[in-house]
């Protein structure tokens, strides 16, 4: 039986970026894939923003993740010259009701350390955006969008640089826990049982039942998983809009906000539609319910210009102490030497990548002394 250092399952924008990590941490690193190309799945179905950071808890992961990660992926992008901008974007309150929760939502974001937040008139959010209706806004200047994609092939770069392997369509399908360490069973067009002293889950959608599949594994360590689906429209000629607009947070996501392509193309979402089973398809009956939400904040939005775009799903892991946060755990948690599980990364997880990535770097190094 082949053996390794470290393996880790999943190659998206996270299994990208821990591995990366570990690869420049001095690790042997093996990536592995089930799909035939990277981040197919939550990475390529998302609004490829760069999230500031205002939303969540203060001693959330998603907080003390969120702010460094953003800092660290502007930098990168710049050094790597990986196309994004800092378009930056409003969160709009559509009514009265809605301004008590912008204020709320300034806080927070002032709290989890995002500098440059600036509460707005409806006259001076209309002077920077004229299409949008709003009641007041909230200004981040640091929110932006870039190429997710790119900045996938610049993390694969720099793992396979410092010596990772990337082993696609290598699905695994199970696994044994044992006294010497961790066997892997992989699938695909040259099955092969591989062994390794760390294990690190970046599975996504697929983490929980991955888990369930590793033989020695407390059921009890594996959280809860729902699945939120996301559809997205695509607007049909030019948006009025250079920044992003979102309305305040609705419960289980964002609300259906606008976002922009590199290129200016406009796409709404995503909204939530909870799911059983995973299903991408966009049923363009749920327009209906996209044109009554964005005339809140855009009342001129004509009818038949959107049409169905893709949609996304994020892992949605809770447990009582962690609800709709990301669930990062060592032995230290579930008690199983060598492996490091990633539960629930959803939004903000591409603008976190490489924080996280250096989390489980750091993990890593505690779990070997």
């Amino acid at each position: 039986m082949d053996q390794v250092e470290c393996i880790v399952i999943g190659g998206g924008v996270i299994g990208l970026a821990v591995a990366r990590a570990l690869a420049l941490d001095g690790r042997e690193v093996v990536v592995l894939e089930a799909a035939p190309a990277i981040g197919t799945e939550t990475s390529s179905r998302n609004s490829e923003v760069i999230h500031a950071g205002l939303y969540y808890p203060t001693a959330s992961l998603k907080a003390r993740l969120c702010v460094p990660g953003r800092r660290a992926l502007y930098a990168y992008c710049e050094e790597r010259g990986i196309p994004h901008r800092r378009c930056g974007k409003l969160v709009v309150a559509a009514s009265s009701a809605e301004t008590e929760r912008l204020d709320a939502i300034m806080q927070r974001g002032l709290a989890n350390g995002v500098e440059d937040l600036r509460l707005l008139t409806k006259s001076e959010a209309q002077a920077m955006e004229p299409a949008l209706d709003c009641v007041a806004a909230l200004h981040s200047p640091s929110t932006g969008i870039l190429d997710s994609h790119a900045f996938m092939l610049n993390l694969l770069g720099d793992a396979e640089a410092a010596g990772a392997a990337l082993a696609l369509r290598s699905p695994v399908l199970g696994g044994a826990i044992e006294p010497g360490g961790i066997i892997i069973r992989v699938g695909g067009d040259d099955p092969i049982d591989l062994g390794c002293r760390l294990l690190v889950n970046c599975a996504g959608l697929h983490a929980t039942s991955l888990m369930a599949a590793i033989e020695g594994f407390p059921d009890t360590a594996v959280p809860a998983l729902r699945f939120a689906k996301g559809n997205y429209f695509v607007l049909a000629g030019s948006s009025p809009f250079s920044r992003l607009v979102y309305p305040v947070p609705e419960p289980g996501g964002l609300g259906v906000h606008l976002t922009l392509d590199l290129g200016g193309a406009a796409r709404f979402g995503p909204d939530v539609e909870w799911i059983g089973a995973i299903d991408y398809d966009v049923d363009p009956q749920r327009a209906t319910g996209f044109y009554e939400a964005i005339r809140r904040y855009w009342p001129a939005l004509r009818d038949d210009s959107l049409h169905p775009g893709y949609a996304g799903i994020r892992p949605k892991a809770s447990r009582p102490e962690s609800q709709d946060d990301f669930i990062i755990e060592g032995a230290g948690t579930h008690g199983v030497a060598g492996i490091i599980n990633l539960f629930g990364i959803e939004s903000p997880g591409l603008t976190a990548a490489l924080a996280i990535g250096d989390l489980v770097a750091t993990m890593a190094r505690d779990e070997a002394t």
